[in-house]
This record gives C-alpha cells, sequence and structure tokens, in this order.
C-alpha cells in the first residue's frame, strides 16, 4: 500500500469510527482527552520541535480558548460556534504581545519567560470576580450541529478528532511549504535564515501564533466537552505536562504529538490505579516515574518514541510533478563592467582590538576577486560586514550604487547578494532538494494561510524546478533526495552553492567553498565558477587553498592582520616578496 497516498485517510476514516464500535465509554472518553491533548502538542511540534523555541506556557492559551467559550456561552448566551472564532482571534492578539516581548530572547531566558506569562495569565484568571476565581465556571451548554447535541462523549468524540486530524494535516502541509521552509530554519540558528531573505523574527511569530491557536481550538472543545471550566487545568504544570508529552512522542514529528498524548494519558491513568496498590498510599507517583520516563527517552531515544514507529514506515519521497514549470522571475543584473561592491575604508572594532582595518575594494560585474590571507587576518569579518551579519564600525559599502552599510542581511540578501558559510549552514532533516529550494525564498510569495490550503503548488513546483537545476549545475541532481544531513562535508558545500545560486544573485560570496573537497571535486566547482563568470555573474571568494584562487581569481585581496597587505592580478600576488613573508615568515 502506497503509505502517503492512502495511509492517512485510511487513519482518519478508522478514528472517526470508532463511536459506533461497540467500545467501552471509558476508551471513548480517553480518547477525547488523547485527541486535546495532541491538539496543543501539535503546535508545540510546531514551536519547539521544528522552530527550536521551548515554550512551558501553552496551557495558558488553552485556558484562553477554554473561558472565553464558557464566559460567552453561560454570561451572554453566544452560540459556541461564534466563540470558537472569538477565543482564537483573542489567542492570536495575546500571542501577538507576548511575542513582541519575548521572541527577541534567546538561551534559557526564553523558556523562563514562557514560564512567567504561563504564570501570568493563570493567576489573573484565577482571581477574576467574573470568571469564577478558584472555582471557575459552571453549566457551559454542549455544541450542537444541525439541531444534534453533542453532549455525550461519543457525540463529541467526533468533533474533537475532527479538529485534531485537521491539525496534524494542517501542520504536515504547512511544513512543506515555503513558510515552513523557513520556520524550519529558525531551529540552527538566524545567520543562514537572515542569507536567505527571511525575517527570523516573522517566522518565530508565526509559530508561536499558530501554536497559540491550536491550544486555543483545544480549549474551546475542552470547555464544550467537560460542561465546566476553572484554572487547575491551565497551571503551569499541565504546561510541563504538554511538553513531556511532546518530547515523549518526537518533539520533531507531527504523529509524534499523538503518540505522545496517547501514552501519557494511557499510562498516567494506569499508573495511578496501580501505584498505590503496590506502595500502600495514595499520592502522585506517577509524577516521579514520568521523570524517571523523560530521563530515559531523553538518554536512549532523543527523538522521541515515534523513531522506533518510523522505522516501520516508508520514507516520504517527493514526487518529481515540476517538469513543466513555469520559470521563476529573474533579478535584473548588472551590465558587463559595471561596478556592482564597493568597500571603502570598512573598519570593525571588537572593544580595543581592530579586527578589520580601513579595507578598500572594488568588484565589477563578471570578476572573480578572491580575499586571502593566513588565519585570523580578518577575512571572514570584512566578509561578514560585507553582508550584513556584523555592524560596521566605520566605512561605507555600496552594493551597485546603493548603500548598504547598516543594513540587517535579509534586507542585503534582497538586493542580490547572495553568500555560502565557513561552517556549512544547513537543515540536516531536509532533503538536498529542500535545503536548495530554500535559496528561492524571495522569488516566491506563498504566506501561512496558501500553504495550509494548499494553493501554493504552482509556485511550489516552480522553485523545485529551479532548485533542481542549480543541483544540476553542480553535478548534484541525483542526490537531491538525500537527507542534507547525510552527506559527506564536500557535497555539503557545493549543496550550499547551490543555494545561493538559487537566490538569482548579482554578486555571490564564497566562503572557503573548496574545504574538504577532493581534487576532482575542486576541479568541477571551478569549471562551475568560470562559467557563472562568462555568464556575468560576479564572485568574491574567500580561499586558502592557494592553487584553487591563483588559478581562477581576476584580482587578489590580500590581508594580514586586519589590513589590506596588496592588491592586485594572481601574478603579482605570487611575486609579491611581502605575500611571501606573511605566508612564510622571513629570515629574520
Amino acid at each position: 500500500m502506497n503509505w502517503q497516498k492512502f495511509g492517512f485517510p485510511v487513519f482518519v476514516l478508522l478514528m472517526l469510527a470508532l463511536p459506533a464500535l461497540p467500545i467501552p465509554d471509558f476508551w471513548i472518553t480517553q480518547l477525547n482527552y488523547i485527541g486535546l491533548y495532541a491538539i496543543v502538542s501539535l503546535g508545540l511540534v510546531l514551536l519547539t520541535g521544528v522552530a527550536g523555541l521551548t515554550s512551558f506556557g501553552q496551557a495558558a492559551f488553552v485556558g484562553v480558548g477554554a473561558y472565553t467559550a464558557a464566559f460567552l456561552a453561560i454570561k451572554l448566551g453566544m452560540s459556541p460556534w461564534l466563540t470558537l472564532f472569538i477565543g482564537v482571534a483573542l489567542s492570536v492578539v495575546v500571542a501577538l504581545v507576548l511575542g513582541a516581548i519575548t521572541l527577541r530572547m534567546s538561551g534559557h531566558y526564553l523558556p523562563l519567560a514562557t514560564i512567567a506569562w504561563g504564570l501570568t495569565i493563570y493567576y489573573t484568571i484565577s482571581n477574576m470576580e467574573f470568571l469564577g476565581k478558584y472555582d471557575g465556571l459552571l453549566g457551559v451548554p454542549p455544541i450542537a450541529l444541525f439541531g444534534t447535541s453533542l453532549g455525550s462523549g461519543r457525540g463529541v468524540y467526533v468533533l474533537i478528532w475532527i479538529f485534531a486530524l485537521a491539525s496534524a494535516l494542517a501542520v504536515t502541509r504547512l511544513l512543506d511549504s515555503r513558510p515552513g521552509r523557513a520556520i524550519r530554519a529558525l531551529k540552527n540558528g538566524t545567520t543562514m535564515a537572515e542569507a536567505m531573505g527571511i525575517s527570523t523574527f516573522r517566522y518565530k511569530v508565526i509559530a508561536f501564533v499558530l501554536a497559540a491557536v491550536l491550544a486555543s481550538i483545544s480549549g474551546w472543545l475542552f470547555a464544550h466537552f467537560q460542561r465546566t471550566v476553572n484554572p487547575s487545568p491551565f497551571g503551569l504544570n499541565k504546561g510541563i505536562e504538554y511538553l513531556f508529552m511532546a518530547v515523549l512522542g518526537g518533539v520533531g514529528h507531527v504523529w509524534g504529538a499523538f503518540l505522545g498524548a496517547g501514552v501519557l494519558k494511557i499510562v498516567e491513568d494506569q499508573l495511578q490505579t496501580l501505584l498505590p496498590k503496590l506502595i500502600g498510599t495514595s499520592g502522585n507517583f506517577e509524577i516521579i516515574v514520568f521523570g524517571l520516563v523523560l530521563i530515559a527517552v531523553l538518554k536512549y531515544a532523543p527523538d522521541g518514541l515515534w523513531t522506533f514507529v518510523g522505522k516501520w514506515l516508508p520514507a516520504p519521497k517527493r514526487v518529481r510533478d515540476w517538469g513543466d514549470a513555469a520559470k521563476l522571475p529573474l533579478r535584473d543584473k548588472p551590465k558587463p563592467g559595471e561596478l556592482v561592491l564597493e568597500v571603502d575604508k570598512v573598519r570593525k572594532e571588537f572593544g580595543g582590538l581592530v579586527a578589520v582595518n580601513d579595507i578598500s575594494f572594488q568588484i565589477r560585474a563578471g570578476d572573480i576577486v578572491g580575499l586571502i590571507g593566513p588565519n585570523g587576518a580578518g577575512k571572514s569579518t570584512t566578509f561578514n560586514l560585507v553582508t550584513g551579519v556584523l555592524s560596521l564600525t566605520s566605512g561605507k559599502v555600496n552594493f551597485r550604487g546603493q548603500s548598504v552599510a547598516g543594513l540587517p542581511s535579509r534586507l542585503i540578501a534582497r538586493r542580490g547578494m547572495s553568500r555560502t558559510f565557513q561552517h556549512v549552514k544547513m537543515i540536516p532533516e531536509m532533503t538536498v532538494l529542500e535545503n536548495v529550494a530554500l535559496g528561492g525564498y524571495l522569488r516566491t510569495t506563498s504566506g501561512t494561510l496558501k500553504a495550509i490550503l494548499r494553493l501554493d503548488r504552482k509556485e511550489e513546483r516552480s522553485l523545485f524546478a529551479e532548485a533542481e537545476a542549480q543541483l544540476q549545475r553542480i553535478g548534484m541532481a541525483e542526490q537531491m533526495h538525500e537527507l542534507a544531513g547525510n552527506l559527506a562535508l564536500g557535497p555539503q558545500r557545493l549543496m550550499e552553492i547551490a543555494r545561493a545560486l538559487c537566490t538569482d544573485p548579482a554578486l555571490l560570496l564564497l566562503d572557503e567553498p573548496a574545504a574538504g573537497l577532493r581534487h576532482k571535486e575542486k576541479q568541477a566547482l571551478a569549471d562551475v565558477l568560470r562559467q557563472l563568470k562568462r555568464e556575468g555573474l560576479s564572485i568574491l571568494l574567500v580561499e586558502h587553498d592557494m592553487d584553487f584562487v591563483m588559478g581562477l581569481t581576476d584580482r587578489i585581496v590580500v590581508m594580514e592582520f586586519g589590513t589590506r597587505l596588496i592588491e592586485g592580478t594572481p601574478d603579482e600576488v605570487q611575486a609579491s616578496p611581502v605575500v611571501r613573508a606573511a605566508y612564510l615568515g622571513t629570515e629574520h
């Protein structure tokens, strides 16, 4: 059976048909809770597993959805279907405010911030008189559909699982799209994503808001399923439990959310019955067991339990359906000989250390300029100043006649400057083709809603056709379906170049592209770069392999201790005694 084509529909039919089978009400109720928990965990898969933003506060958003539904239905008599949209809208507003405050934090500060606002929302709800304080709100009406009440466990089961499965489908579609690839790029740092023109803060907010929306939907369903709400299910302990579900199932896998929710709920109930009998006293001993289980999972299955299930399922492979796709738009290119880049007395100081000291050089259309020097000469720092990764202390950088000094790297990328990195930056869990497609971000426009509704397929086909063309250009088309993390260092560097070319740049900046390549791979790379030069592309090249640089470049800028030592043709640089002294030392 083709799992990709038939597996999901079969699973949907099976889950939705369960209430019609002679299954005890207890297990239907258990499945209701699993569905509710899985919806919240899906948000954490997107936020924590994919985007790399750890949150302990998702239970607070569940509370926002639940209390909105309960209050509006009880106090104002609103239709539950209307309260769903109001609860989601309120959660979006709260998420936008909290995201604007906290999502610029990094390291351990962000998780601490989620704990803080999670507790704030919890205690705010708990102390509001009109929300019933700690007693909560009673008498939430059941949801009715076409005049039929869904008040029973079996009645609401289908609704819960329709939302759960629809959420899984939406997240799956999102991850296989332009915004999905941008969100995936967040986990491994922001430098590469920003260099591709992606606003990383914007996509952090998008992931945060989507996770809040899913939590709010779960809260709405919870309120009408329980028919009562109080603060206890929305505290910090429940937020930790939701994160535990996601990690247990597989925080990087969509279906890990369901597995984690199912395992935790079923095992928790069994332990609550079994442990008091074994120990002879009552208590929350299942928490101790879960703590030990979490330690074991993190040590022996850091990707969660889904990795064991996934071994039995066929690996998905992208269907090549872009053979006749339309071409992506091309940017206006500089004319031969036109001044593309002008670096004028750029300087970078780190405290009292001068890393780059008034460096100047120019690049014209069709030129390959090499930037060389001993280790610590300041080459990569200069590279980062030109591309906006680092801010200038002083000096000017003009690209195609316009100043780009002080601009963030994503805005410089929009002007037509693209780069690779000294240490390969990629998304190991994505295929080579998908990594290269990330380079076409600025040449496409589809957003989150289009991706979820699958209205972006025409544009996606054009993008993958372009990505495949760039891989063919560097001789890697046969490896396009390989996971990028499985490649050796040499092919990873070539993949980075293909990704940079997918941006359709006017200036290509390569940071040690030949490092790790074998002799024949270097020759093939040199042939590619010469072809790019013939096509009029300008290239700035940082490299340690002198033979590679000398046989390829038009001009070379030699740096030493942050200063420009000499600039000239390869022959002039090779003949220079000061260059030989810089590399080999002097007799004295």
